[in-house]
């Protein structure tokens, strides 16, 4: 068998590869607590659990439309008007299967040999696999500690070459929890001006999780007009509402491209199951009080962790203003990266992930998720300090 080149480029999400090991280490009888895979430790809201149910019930077991039911697509519309007073179509909006599958059609589009695409460094990994895997060029941009993990518009402008064809840009962030001001959100925009040929997918899964200024957010939705025919925005429910494994997400599409984006879902997937769109609007639909829940708990837990972080000789972690990751720079362990995960998986039983595994501007840091109790969080960040003070390197 001979398999196809472009196969050998594809990357991968290193936080699977260490829940794996975790896991591996769990059955061997060994206490694990992990930080390292991204998904919120609260159950799915229970009415939207029942609406699924429900909708199983009353027959809900064949395809639906590729870009999805018309009513969820609705209340996908009917909630960006009322969180940023845009009107959309419902005809712009593609149901998929996660948030993933806007990203992988975005790049799909834009990529190929000689274009160029730009993503976020440190960012999340699968950006910058699926560029490669398209034989576009990966032009990752850093992201710096400095500037609060966020992109300075001037910067990202500056980098802007004849073959840039998409600019991904990730607020919240993942990794780092870094957010985009507003004054920076809006200099990206009229930059943009500049650059007709440039199109931009905004990656805002972790909207909803901004976690001071009582959720205020700088979106790229309220300039749908000024980037009326190239501003793409990946979001979903996997986040908002502990909905990862139900695999729902949406895309708000240019409509000369939500046409192609429903072609390749078609070529794809075909649609994504009924009764998770019935879940998804009802968790639209219904109470949201659980999703401000979650949100005061992950800024509780963001404080504990990054203040137990910057007691522990070595480390230093600036306040993460979104998401649910702590970013902590850990050169004054002298160890690296891969070092410090390794040895605190196989020696402290805490799993976390190194920097480097979201781009060669992540060595230096580790990500760590307080999407865990409380309790875990704490024992955790024992557990790391016994690590440290265990092994420190040799002067």
């Amino acid at each position: 068998m001979q398999i196809a080149a472009c196969m050998s480029r594809l990357g991968t999400e290193s936080a699977f590869e260490v829940l794996a090991r975790a896991k591996a280490l769990e059955a061997q009888g060994k206490s694990i607590i992990n930080l390292g895979i991204g998904q919120p430790d609260f159950p799915t809201p229970p009415h939207v659990v029942e609406a699924a149910i429900k909708a199983l019930r009353d027959g809900h077991h064949g395809y639906t439309p590729a870009n999805g039911i018309l009513p969820l697509r609705e209340a996908v519309c009917a909630e960006i008007a009322q969180r940023y007073k845009t009107t959309v179509s419902p005809e712009r909006i593609v149901i998929v299967p996660g948030g993933k599958v806007t990203m992988a059609t975005a790049i799909m589009m834009f990529g190929e040999p000689g274009a160029e695409i730009m993503y976020p460094d440190p960012g999340f990994p699968i950006y910058e696999s699926l560029v490669k895997f398209t034989g576009a060029t990966a032009a990752g941009y850093p992201l710096l500690e400095k500037n609060g993990f966020a992109f300075r518009a001037e910067d990202l402008l500056a980098r802007i070459t004849p073959n840039t064809r998409l600019l991904i840009v990730n607020s919240p962030a993942n990794p780092t929890g870094g957010v985009a001001p507003a004054e920076e959100v809006k200099k990206l925009v009229e930059g943009l001006q500049r650059f007709p040929h440039v199109a931009i997918m905004a990656d805002e899964i972790y909207s909803r999780l901004v976690l001071d200024g009582d959720g205020a957010y700088a979106s790229f939705i309220p300039y749908l007009e000024q980037l009326q025919d190239r501003l793409i925005i990946l979001e979903g429910w996997s986040k908002t509402y502990a909905m990862t494994g139900w695999r729902l997400g949406w895309g708000l599409w240019p409509a000369k491209l939500a046409e192609i984006a429903t072609r390749l879902a078609i070529n794809t997937h075909s649609c994504v199951n009924a009764a998770t769109q019935y879940a998804g609007i009802a968790a639209l639909q219904g109470p949201q009080d659980a999703v401000e829940q979650m949100r005061l708990a992950f800024r509780r837990r963001r404080d504990l962790c990054v203040a137990g972080l910057n007691r522990i000789p070595g480390l230093s972690c600036i306040r993460p203003d979104g998401a649910f990751y702590a970013f902590p720079n850990i050169t004054g362990t002298g160890l690296t990266a891969r070092q410090m995960q390794d040895g605190l998986l196989e020696q402290a039983g805490v799993a976390t992930i190194a920097g480097t595994s979201f781009g060669r501007h992540g060595e230096g840091y580790l990500r760590l998720s307080f999407a865990a109790s409380d309790q875990a969080i704490s024992e955790a960040l024992q557990r790391i300090a016994n690590f440290l003070g265990q092994n420190q390197p040799k002067q």
